[in-house]
């Protein structure tokens, strides 16, 4: 049996949802009304539906995010929204809150979010023995570890793609609610990882004065999905609850062509995860919408920098270097790509990202809404793509449409159409009409064929057509277009009815867990986790973050991002370039706000600790 192979797509909403299905997704994932990791992302009931009813169609999935922690007093509220997303047909939750496994449940499928510590084979093995079809595996991971985790478990594997990097491991960043009382683990991330800092040594010496020290790229890893399928990820998962329809259409369409090519050329082992092809009126380009420049992240293991120090606003698309400043406007290599309304990104003569809007082009001249002064030789970007995006907003920019053949034939008392798709499901209508020999029979046939091919806006279109009569009978193309719409529909109706959901009952287990004491950022906020854990062998459970926080004096952050390596100053990997050592420990500050940073050179990460906390550093070898 081939392995089929799906392309997750973000929905902010239903409008969105339907789009990225369009443009090529074999799956989204959306935001119920409440517990979901974006709380600025969130739907209605009957709109997921909807979008459940229009993906089906395609033989698409519709995940719903019911992935933050959860106190008390909303186990009650989120075990109804869980079965009411049972009723109207949604696929699977994605969830990181364990307490969920321990409620009466519908046979819903689980899926474990990323941020349920999935960096190892011990941990997804016990999520998948717990009752999880699916983990969503840490971003953090390397192709031999990914390969190794697949080699060992046998739950599905989902793997980021594309899209903004949480600089932190996800589920472990505290950054926001130690600032403000906003709870990423709570879908309120105040992205304090995106703000500006100094950068202050152990000797009080500032060694930068102002930078986005735990900005990063935006990840792109559409050239290792031959690599990643190969590991064992059998989906791919575009970053982007909160992006924009262009984003996601144009990720979705990139990483759609990109997929259809491999699997051409596998067609023995692996196959598309829905029905339908999706034709474009665009060429996707990943830097034609938002993005902070790329990177593969850790995919191959720590190769190059990865900060994105200069601003944490989307960079575009490289058009070309400012040739010179002349007159009210510039002059830019590729300025012929360039259109009025788009917007300009570039480092400014302090080093920090700005911008300018296009105003108008007038021969070789680029005239801005404000002219800042720019050296000759400064890259010029473009971050907002004026024309690609209107095309895009168009609905018709991305149609799917499902292959059809077609057979029209006569019988006793009129005429049958037979309808079936390329997944075999038939649609058939008849039609009560008197045969009649056509006076004039030259074209008759192709006329009858050239009415039942126009199947306009619906999803289907016709690949192969025969009609099937003894004489040429006379019938008049409103009877012809009457069938047609009659089959079509019925076939639009069998294919909801027919999709097969799968439906798994949770059975509760007692295996043991891969650790016997739970720290905090295990994120354990409920009775109903605790007692999940407590079967499973745990003797230590302390309290989440949220519920504990001792001011000043926290670790907020672990991550395998590195300001040592950015700066040049790793002794692991940098050792015969890095010069002399910088004076521990380092220190970011923002306003009033401080952290101190702690390296752990073996596990090659780096923790990041509040301004009171007592740090123990490491003795670099």
């Amino acid at each position: 049996m081939r392995k089929k192979i799906e392309i997750l797509a973000p929905a902010k909403n239903l409008f969105q949802g339907m789009a990225a299905i369009n443009a090529g997704a074999d799956a989204v994932y959306i935001g119920a009304s409440m517990f979901g990791a974006r709380t600025n992302a969130t739907n209605p009931v009957e709109d997921i539906a909807e979008l459940v009813r229009y993906a089906h169609l395609f033989k698409a999935k519709v995940l719903v995010t019911v992935n933050t922690i959860l106190y008390d007093n909303e186990l009650e509220a989120c075990r109804q929204l869980i079965w009411d997303l049972h009723r109207i047909g949604v696929d699977a939750l994605i969830i990181q809150d364990m307490g969920i496994l321990e409620m009466d449940l519908p046979p819903i499928v689980l899926h474990a979010s990323t941020q349920t510590n999935n960096r190892d084979a011990a941990h997804v093995q016990f999520l998948a023995d717990a009752g999880m079809k699916r983990v969503v595996l840490a971003r953090e991971l390397n192709l031999d570890q990914i390969r190794e985790i697949h080699e060992a478990t046998g739950a599905e594997l989902e793997f980021f793609v594309t899209g903004a990097l949480c600089v932190s491991f996800s589920g472990n960043c505290y950054m926001s609610v130690a600032n403000g009382e906003r709870s990423a683990n709570r879908g309120s991330c105040a992205q304090n990882c995106r703000l500006p800092y100094q950068l202050i040594d152990g000797t009080g010496a500032t060694l930068i004065e102002s930078s986005h020290l735990l900005s990063i790229k935006d990840l792109d890893l559409s050239e290792e999905l031959p690599n990643l399928i190969r590991a064992g990820i059998s989906s791919f998962k575009i970053e982007g609850r909160l992006k924009d329809l262009v984003y996601v259409k144009n990720n979705t369409a990139y990483l759609r062509k990109k997929l259809d090519a491999f699997l051409e050329a596998h067609a023995g082992l692996y196959e598309k995860a829905s029905s339908g092809r999706t034709f474009y009126q665009f060429e996707p380009g990943l830097d034609r919408s938002f993005n902070r420049g790329y990177t593969d992240y850790f995919v191959n293991h720590r190769r190059e920098k990865i900060g994105s120090w200069e601003s944490p606003k989307s960079k575009g698309q490289y058009i070309g270097k400012l040739l010179e400043v002349k007159a009210n406007g510039y002059r830019i290599e590729n300025y012929e790509l360039l259109h009025n309304g788009d917007g300009l990104y570039f480092l400014n003569e302090q080093g920090v990202g700005d911008g300018v809007q296009v105003n108008i082009i007038v021969h070789d001249i680029v005239v801005p809404n404000t002219l800042k002064s720019l050296p000759a030789g400064t890259e010029i970007y473009r971050n907002l793509d004026a024309e690609f995006n209107r095309m895009l907003e168009h609905e018709n920019s991305a149609v799917r449409k499902i292959g059809v053949t077609m057979r029209f034939a006569e019988t006793e008392t009129g005429f049958c159409l037979q309808v079936t798709d390329e997944d075999g499901h038939q649609g058939i209508a008849t039609l009560d009409a008197p045969k009649e020999p056509a006076k004039n029979a030259e074209g008759l046939i192709e006329n009858i064929k050239k009415n039942l091919a126009k199947t306009g806006n619906t999803p289907f279109m016709a690949d192969a057509i025969e009609v099937d009569f003894s004489e040429n009978w006379f019938l008049p193309n409103a009877r012809v277009n009457e069938i047609r719409r009659a089959a079509l529909e019925e076939l639009t109706e069998i294919r909801i009815r027919d999709y097969q959901r799968e439906e798994r009952p949770l059975v509760k287990t007692d295996h043991p867990y891969p650790a016997k004491a739970l720290d905090f950022t295990y994120n354990v906020s409920n009775k109903l986790a605790r007692a999940f854990y407590k079967r499973h062998g745990v003797t230590e459970i302390e309290k989440a973050f949220e519920l504990q926080w001792d001011p000043g004096k926290s670790r907020v952050m672990v991550t395998k991002y590195c300001v040592k390596y950015e700066l040049g100053k790793c002794p692991r990997y940098q050792r015969a370039t890095m010069g002399e050592k910088v004076a521990e420990p380092l220190t970011l500050k923002h306003g009033e706000v401080e952290y101190k940073l702690k390296f752990n050179c073996k596990p090659c990460e780096m923790e990041i600790w509040e301004k009171d906390a007592e740090l123990v550093l490491e003795e670099e070898d």
